[in-house]
């Protein structure tokens, strides 16, 4: 969607027969849509990316509908990565190459579990439950 990085927001947990007039018609009011890019996958949920004009724009939908009941879908908005870049740390991110996560806690352990596809806003709290 290109290179406007902080404009660009994820919206997750669509329905797959969602419109890109319901997409605009979620988002106008938050500031000028660039583009929406509908994603339908095989099987649901579906997502889409909308690219706002102003990275204001973007921060005030994430705001405005994160967790918004759509048609009975609780939408998950965040802002959009641009993809997954992989280090020259073997695929991990920079922040874990000398073995220490950004909280100063080690990484490694005796027991370890890989949770995957998960938005960067989770947190541990989240798989507890």
């Amino acid at each position: 969607m290109g290179s406007r990085a902080g404009h660009t927001i994820y919206v997750g947990n669509l329905p797959l027969d969602v419109r890109q007039r319901e997409i605009e018609d979620l988002f106008y009011k938050y500031g000028h849509i660039v583009k929406i890019e509908l994603k339908n996958p095989p099987r649901p949920p579906g997502y889409c990316f909308v690219q706002f004009e102003s990275s204001r724009s973007a921060e005030d939908a994430i705001r405005g509908r994160d967790g918004y009941n759509f048609d009975g879908y609780h939408l998950k908005i965040e802002l959009s990565h641009g993809g997954r870049r992989l280090s020259s740390s073997g695929g991990r991110s920079s922040r874990y190459s000398d073995g220490v996560d950004k909280y100063g806690v080690s990484r490694r352990s005796e027991y370890r579990v890989v949770v995957r596809g998960l938005p960067s806003s989770a947190s541990w709290q989240d798989l507890k439950v």
